[in-house]
């Protein structure tokens, strides 16, 4: 089921898996070859990824953000026309 959720190209609608091989001269180094990609790609799908948990940001980090903002504020008023004397 993981497997065929996967977005593969090498995966059809019907769930059909195609691994072509054509690395080596030999028949049964290429079957060898396919074997181990269809492993890899079983692993991969089997492999349960832990959920992110959302955390706050710290103040310490608010601050530097916020103080970052403020000069670069600052740059950008500077940035106006000179007024003359």
């Amino acid at each position: 089921e993981a497997l065929c959720a996967m977005n593969d190209h090498r995966i059809s609608k019907e769930g059909v898996i195609v691994i072509k091989s054509q690395s080596f001269r030999s028949q049964d180094k290429n079957r060898a070859e396919a074997i181990e990609r269809l492993v890899n790609m079983v692993r991969a799908a089997a492999k349960v990824e832990k959920p992110r948990r959302a955390t706050k940001p710290t103040r310490a980090s608010q601050r530097r953000r916020v103080q970052r903002k403020v000069q670069h504020g600052e740059v950008k008023r500077l940035r106006g026309r000179v007024q003359g004397e």
